[in-house]
């Protein structure tokens, strides 16, 4: 096929693509089922994972909880038992590779193979980048991406055998907005936005259509990680979004937005000149408390 040829079957395919995408806004999305399906969650003891947990619960899934807390990760299995789920809660420090490979393999050996990975665990620092220290900056790597890597190469051969999975990388706003005072945060959370990426064009070329792939980016939620945040942009609560999370795996929605109004503004990131793009960003009067200088100071940006 020539080039012409090629060109013009890429608008067609354009032109459809859009078609196909406004009549699917008046058609109701099918959900798929989670009953039965083993469903592994990282940082499962607190805000997001906890409530993620509290999701697939409710539509009986079985469920395999990590998390460095051992208290917390009890008190999360425990109310999802009540809600008449299986749970097995195990403490994970997801920043050592090690030590998730063997949490892995103890899963496959005594529970099964994982269906539903969902990538949650996650740490922040509230720091200018000289005042931020070395190991903290390990640390959020370790955790925001690279942990992302292990569980992944860890679960995913068993997917693409059965072609069939789910793997959701929870990721953020500020992997594709920057924020003064969270490079190393912006910085990994940009790195799962790509993983998310690269992974799920890999899945298509290598025809594991079977396997889903999606990726949480919300604006701040009230986790307690940040102190005193604050935005023209509401602060989320980890219940609502993990429910449009949850939603979003039964449709297997590729890129879920909270709120969704956040695709304008990427699309206005890359079309605004530098300067405008600033203004913006000073209109949203984003504000946290963060060291500054290694002082604390609330900054705004």
């Amino acid at each position: 096929m020539n080039f012409f040829m090629e060109l013009l079957l890429l608008l067609v395919t354009i032109m459809y693509s859009y078609i196909e995408a406004f009549v699917k806004l008046f058609m109701p999305v099918k959900r798929k089922s989670v009953c039965g399906e083993i469903v592994l969650i990282t940082g499962a003891g607190h805000g997001i994972g906890r409530h993620t947990a509290y999701e697939f619960a409710n539509h009986q899934s079985r469920l395999v909880l990590w998390d460095i807390n051992k208290n917390s990760i009890e008190e999360t299995a425990a109310e999802c038992r009540r809600l008449g789920a299986t749970a097995h809660a195990s403490v994970v420090d997801c920043s050592k590779k090690e030590e998730i490979y063997r949490a892995a393999e103890k899963v496959k050996k005594d529970i099964g193979d994982v269906n539903i990975l969902v990538n949650n665990a996650g740490v922040i620092t509230a720091a200018d980048l000289l005042s931020t220290q070395d190991h903290e900056i390990q640390k959020i790597f370790e955790v925001n991406i690279l942990a992302h890597y292990w569980t992944t190469k860890a679960f995913l051969p068993a997917m693409m055998r059965n072609n069939h999975g789910h793997i959701v990388t929870v990721a953020s706003a500020a992997g594709h907005f920057v924020v003064s005072f969270l490079v190393t945060y912006c910085s990994s959370k940009f790195a799962a936005v790509g993983f998310h990426k690269a992974l799920t064009q890999e899945l298509s070329a290598l025809g594991k259509d079977g396997i889903k792939t999606s990726c949480l980016c919300p604006v701040f939620v009230n986790t307690g990680f940040l102190k005193n945040p604050c935005s023209r942009i509401d602060i989320l609560e980890p219940e609502k979004v993990a429910n449009k999370l949850l939603k979003g795996i039964l449709t297997n929605q590729e890129m879920i937005f909270i709120p969704s109004s956040l695709k304008m503004n990427i699309m206005m990131e890359h079309i605004l000149p530098e300067r405008a793009r600033a203004a913006l960003r000073k209109l949203q009067k984003i504000k946290f408390d963060a060291i500054v200088g290694y002082r604390n100071r609330v900054i705004s940006d």
